[in-house]
């Protein structure tokens, strides 16, 4: 478990990962002695890429250093919030709020959620120098370690220890700062996924330079520029600034897709044929000629058909066809023939045959000019570059009515006092619901994970169940947010931060709750979550959540295991009584891909407790009797859904005579007809 990841953090480098990568799919590329042949490896990519020398990249002090944070395993442990999450209204959530380091809590989601993600929201610290960022993350090595590990002189160790030791607001700082957790973020997303991040002046710059080296310049999508404050800051300098910044990037350009969600002005639509509001303007082309399409290079892709319409029924058919190849009989039944031919070469249609005939179903289907349109209705319209405040008469819903996007932070502060009932803001500058929506509605899919790993007074977690009751979707928030110290706070902010730390202390006092960040976040769900239930008893929206801490291992435990000698095979039960049963099966599930919400059961071994989830059996508790080994291989030869190819103990629990048992009966069981595949994991 933990002394295991500490041997393996012990020998990471920064650039870990990347050279595993190229090991893995360019193993002709490497010495026997370790080293890597660039010049071979140029040789596999010049026919399909050209190779420049030319460029630049960010650099900033600490940069290796962040790369090797990102490497590096967490050593905290996942405990669960039993009471919270035993009530009625949390059992069966899909929606997960973390308290704890994010860096750590990232991290753990990869164990089970890497390439998943379909959004990720951010709104980090602006290092404004009156935002209160400095440089936190626990720093474990000496300048000596820095030399060593990354391969750089004393100086620049010593200054890399100076930034992480004393605490740091420097541009460095917050670059080190962000590096990794942008790192770790891309590899949460999937192939089409997409991340927001909310900035302002101070850092944006850098920022971009940042996500241009991790998720690449070529998938930069657009920088949003969004109107927070329409008085503009009373703290701004010579010019009163009155909006920010909301960076998007996609870990694929060519897969991310968005929908067009901005009603547009009344004025701009007109009634189509079926009575439904259509945009005025230019229509999307989905099958015929199309310059921005991609050549067809597999014929069985899902993007590549033929469509035949015959209007006088109203019916549709796609087929799988190559250049020339035409369907007679559909054409003599007189359906007329519809494909995306470029230059006399096949061309991808912009949608997949799924979602063309979707849109046929819902008449959103433009047939002319040899081509198929996608009708712009009223409701799905293109995001704006500029999202500012709107108010004017538009069709919502193909109805028209006067629209208003209201989108400040004043607002949001407003909303956030009369939630939780405070005379003043609880937290600084929250961001508005609709701007979330907003943002949350531009992605296609009605069901997907969104994260947030600066939950802050959870206003992404907010508005996404709020979201879902407003438009019947399955969206599932996973927040993570640092349980900050409200008192410590309080005693070293100044002017609103005081003021916002105050009245939180006040509030969290009433709830009888810790006086830490991640409340005030925890709070304001089960408000919202109450308020949505009173406006609609019905609704079957989850309005629920797990919870968990993530939390570090106290220095006695460690120095247990590091006293304890495997090689002995003796118990140490003190170890397992210092983590706890559900600590240690949560923790292990994330490790072992099954997440923070799975489907894990109890399994009675003769009266000695399992855990059984999918291929994997946990052994965690001491007192493995001959009985229960009998049970258990009883269950494998009698119950033919039960056959988990991994067991896995937590081997401080476990004596010599129990283990040896064990193996011995798990031997006999691979051994018999059954021909079983079982694998003992034993974990330390």
């Amino acid at each position: 478990m933990i002394k295991d990841i500490i041997s393996a953090n012990a020998l990471v480098t920064p650039n870990q990962k990347e050279i595993s990568i190229l090991k893995e799919n360019f193993p002709s590329c490497f010495h026997t002695d370790g080293s890597f042949d660039i010049i071979r490896f140029s040789e596999f990519l010049k026919d399909k890429i050209d190779i420049s020398r030319d460029g630049y990249e960010l650099k900033f002090l600490g940069k290796n250093y962040a790369k090797m944070l990102a490497s590096l395993d967490t050593e905290t442990i996942i405990v669960p919030d039993e009471e919270h999450n035993s009530l009625p209204e949390n059992v069966n959530s899909e929606n997960v709020y973390i308290s704890g380091d994010n860096l750590d809590g990232l991290k753990h989601l990869l164990k089970s959620y890497a390439g998943k993600v379909k959004c990720i929201y951010i709104d980090p610290p602006y290092n404004t120098g009156s935002d209160g960022f400095v440089y936190n993350d626990k720093f474990n090595f000496t300048a000596n370690n820095l030399v060593e590990k990354l391969s750089i002189d004393e100086e620049e160790a010593q200054r890399i220890l100076d930034l992480t030791t004393r605490g740091s607001a420097s541009h460095s700082a917050w670059l080190m700062f962000m590096y990794p957790r942008l790192q770790l973020a891309r590899d949460l997303l999937s192939k089409e996924g997409v991340i927001f991040i909310s900035i302002d002046d101070n850092e944006v710059s850098n920022l971009r330079l940042l996500c241009d080296d991790i998720f690449g310049a070529e998938n930069f999508i657009s920088c949003l520029s969004v109107e927070n404050n329409p008085k503009g800051r009373k703290n701004s300098d010579f010019i009163s600034v009155s909006s920010e910044y909301c960076l998007l990037y996609s870990k694929n350009k060519r897969l991310a897709r968005f929908i067009e969600n901005v009603p547009k002005a009344a004025s701009d639509m007109t009634l189509d044929e079926n009575g439904n509001y259509v945009h005025n303007s230019g229509k999307r082309v989905l099958v015929g000629e199309n310059t921005f399409n991609n050549l067809v290079s597999n014929v069985d892709s899902n993007k590549n058909y033929s469509v035949y319409y015959k209007k006088e029924t109203n019916e549709l058919i796609t087929k799988k066809e190559v250049v020339g190849e035409i369907d007679k009989k559909l054409v003599s039944l007189g359906y007329k023939r519809y494909t995306s031919v470029r230059d006399g070469s096949l061309i991808e249609n912009t949608y997949t045959e799924q979602k063309l005939r979707e849109l046929f179903k819902n008449c959103a289907l433009d047939f002319s000019d040899e081509k198929i349109y996608e009708k712009n209705y009223a409701d799905t319209i293109r995001m704006k570059s500029l999202l500012v405040n709107r108010k004017y008469e538009a069709i919502v819903n193909g109805v028209k009515k006067d629209y208003s996007m209201e989108l400040t932070t004043t607002g949001a502060s407003t909303y956030l006092k009369e939630l939780l009932s405070t005379d003043s803001s609880v937290f600084s500058a929250p961001k508005n619901l609709g701007f979330l929506k907003l943002l949350f509605t531009l992605l296609e899919d009605d069901e997907f994970y969104i994260v947030d790993f600066f939950s802050g007074s959870a206003s992404s977690a907010d508005a996404i169940m709020h979201l879902n009751e407003e438009l019947n979707k399955k969206i599932h928030f996973i927040s993570i947010q640092l349980p900050e110290d409200l008192d410590n706070k309080l005693k070293n902010s100044t002017g609103d931060d005081k003021n916002s730390a105050k009245v939180a202390i006040s509030f969290l006092n009433r709830q009888k709750r810790p006086h830490t960040l991640d409340y005030i976040g925890i709070e304001r769900l089960l408000a919202s979550a109450f308020k949505i239930k009173e406006s609609n008893t019905n609704t079957t929206v989850d309005l629920g959540f797990k919870h968990y801490y993530l939390a570090e291992v106290t220095q006695n435990t460690l120095d247990k295991i590091e006293k304890f000698d495997n090689r002995e095979l003796i118990t140490d039960t003190t170890v397992y009584d210092e983590f706890g049963t559900a600590t240690i099966l949560t923790t292990w599930l994330v490790h072992d891909n099954y997440g923070f919400v799975n489907n894990c059961k109890m399994v009675d071994l003769a009266g000695y407790m399992a855990y059984w989830c999918d291929n994997h059996l946990y052994l965690i508790n001491p007192g493995l009797t001959e009985e229960a080994i009998k049970a258990l291989i009883d269950k494998y030869n009698t119950v033919g859904a039960f056959n988990p190819q991994n067991i896995v103990l937590f081997g401080y629990s476990f004596n010599y005579v129990e283990l040896e048992n064990l193996k011995t009966n798990v031997k006999i069981l691979r051994d018999s007809e059954k021909n079983l595949k079982i694998n003992l994991d034993i974990r330390y």
